[in-house]
């Protein structure tokens, strides 16, 4: 059995001082809850301060984002490299945010075009990864309206191969996999854990056709999308789902550290 995994994407959120009291907090409801990995993911303005705070427990610091360039004439960006040089030792890829496909629209409609990733963009992030030896953590999922039509397996097998191409099998004996649908993140609408399960299982099934099966068998697939302390025991009982990628509940401790011991 996949050791368990629970993620918080803390999103943009969280002052510096607001960060360290949380972690403060959560570290104490987790501390003795070893047996399940849990990595958080703050902003990167308190990636550094997050890291000392954990740097003696068993909770990993993650980034939300990266560029797939170590260095050069990219303002705002954050390499691969930095990331590295900073302790963080997992990345989210491919966020449905990041995509441009929004659950909750929070901004105008009209400059949802400056959330431009691809494909393309998450297969150059994830092979800077890999190559520094930083853990992806690939976002896949459908929007309500492709799964009113009955697109879910398709948007997901291609998304998968597109984030994959090129990228050999060998190198991805830690990657992992966060099946979130579109129309459940910030909703707080949940899939039916059922359904949850049964699509985290096709997700495993895709990455076993794509690479190679002993590989796929060691690939963690995580269900995110309003996940709660309510629901996470539902959810983490299903077959084909190892865990949780958690995002507004992970910004409560106590919340947070409920989900964890769900699992």
């Amino acid at each position: 059995m996949r050791t368990r995994l629970v993620v918080g994407n803390w999103k943009m959120n969280f002052t510096e001082a607001e960060a360290t009291a949380a972690v403060q907090s959560f570290i104490k409801m987790v501390s003795a809850k070893s047996t399940v990995d849990v990595v958080v993911c703050p902003p990167a303005t308190c990636i550094h301060s997050v890291r000392e705070l954990v740097k003696d427990t068993h909770v990993k610091v993650g980034a939300q984002d990266v560029f797939w360039e170590d260095a050069g004439a990219f303002t705002g960006r954050i390499s691969p490299r930095m990331l590295d040089d900073a302790g963080v030792t997992h990345c989210i890829v491919g966020h449905s945010e990041t995509r441009g496909r929004f659950g909750k629209l929070e901004v105008p409609a009209s400059t949802v075009s400056t959330f431009v990733e691809t494909n393309e963009t998450i297969n150059l992030k994830l092979k800077a990864l890999l190559f520094h030896a930083l853990i992806p953590i690939l976002c896949v999922g459908e929007t309500t309206e492709e799964r009113k039509e009955g697109f879910t397996e398709a948007v997901i097998r291609e998304q998968l191969a597109g984030a994959l191409a090129g990228i050999d099998a060998s190198e991805l004996y830690f990657f992992v996999v966060a099946y979130e649908p579109v129309w459940a993140i910030g909703t707080g609408n949940t899939c039916e854990p059922e359904e949850a399960g049964r699509v985290c299982r096709f997700v495993s099934s895709v990455l076993a056709e794509l690479l190679d099966a002993d590989v796929a068998e060691n690939i963690r697939v995580l269900y995110g999308g309003s996940v709660r302390a309510a629901n996470a025991g539902d959810l983490f009982q299903q077959d084909g789902i190892d865990g949780g990628l958690v995002g507004g509940a992970s910004l409560d401790p106590l919340e947070f550290s409920r989900i964890v011991m769900s699992a």
